[in-house]
C-alpha cells in the first residue's frame, strides 16, 4: 500500500548533464582566461627587454652591416 500514497520520483538526468555541461563549460573558459593572460605578460616582458636593451645589438659590430655574408677578411685587417 506504500506505494499507493507515494509520488514517483522525477527524472532529473537531464538536470544533471545540464549542470555537468556548464561545468565543463567553465572549466574550459577558466583554462583559456588563463593562457590569455600568461600570452599577455609574455608580451609584455618581451616589449620591455627589447626596449631596454633593443639598441645594443646592432652598435656590438659595425663591420657586420650585412649579417648573411658574414664578416669580410679586408676589413679586419688581414
Amino acid at each position: 500500500m506504500g506505494g499507493m500514497f507515494s509520488a514517483p520520483k522525477p527524472d532529473n538526468s537531464a538536470a544533471l548533464a545540464q549542470i555537468e555541461q556548464q561545468r565543463q563549460e567553465t572549466e574550459r573558459m577558466r583554462l583559456e582566461a588563463q593562457q590569455e593572460k600568461r600570452d599577455l605578460q609574455e608580451e609584455m616582458a618581451a616589449k620591455k627587454r627589447a626596449r631596454m636593451r633593443g639598441g645594443a645589438r646592432s652598435l656590438l659590430a659595425t663591420t657586420r652591416l650585412t649579417p648573411e655574408i658574414g664578416v669580410e677578411e679586408e676589413k679586419l685587417g688581414a
